[in-house]
Formats: structure tokens, C-alpha cells, sequence
């Protein structure tokens, strides 16, 4: 891989990494918002659709990673 694409595929890389972390600062967000919910709440329609939030973004960071460590091992190659 010539010098370039390398360059190119490493502020890839960056972007996913700053995505990454996006992703997980929201995800913890919705887990505070759901943990600060009195109990009862937390067994209402809003309680449950933000652990399906919570599980949504769970999954999704689950599937950047290995993402994430194909193109290192591509950019370092």
C-alpha cells in the first residue's frame, strides 16, 4: 500500500476511534439517565426503552472494534 492510502486509512482509523468514544459517552449517559430513574420508572415504557438504547449502542460498539483492529492491522501492514 502506497504512502497515501496508508494516510488516508489512518485518519480513517482516527474517525472511528473519535466515534468509538462518542458512542460510549452517550451509551453512559443513557445508563446514568436509566440508573437515576426511581424503580418503578425504571419498569415503565421510558425505563425500558432506554435500556434498549443502552443495548442498541452496546452492540454496535461491540461491532466497531474488530473493525477498528482490522484497519490497524491493515494501516501497520
Amino acid at each position: 500500500m502506497n504512502k497515501g492510502r496508508r494516510e488516508r486509512l489512518k485518519e480513517q482509523l482516527r474517525l472511528l476511534e473519535e466515534m468509538r468514544e462518542e458512542l460510549e459517552a452517550i451509551r453512559d449517559e443513557e445508563q446514568e439517565a436509566y440508573d437515576n430513574l426511581p424503580e418503578p420508572l425504571q419498569e415503565s415504557e421510558r425505563g425500558e426503552r432506554l435500556e434498549e438504547n443502552i443495548g442498541m449502542l452496546d452492540n454496535i460498539l461491540e461491532n466497531i472494534e474488530p473493525i477498528a483492529e482490522e484497519l490497524d492491522e491493515l494501516v501497520e501492514a
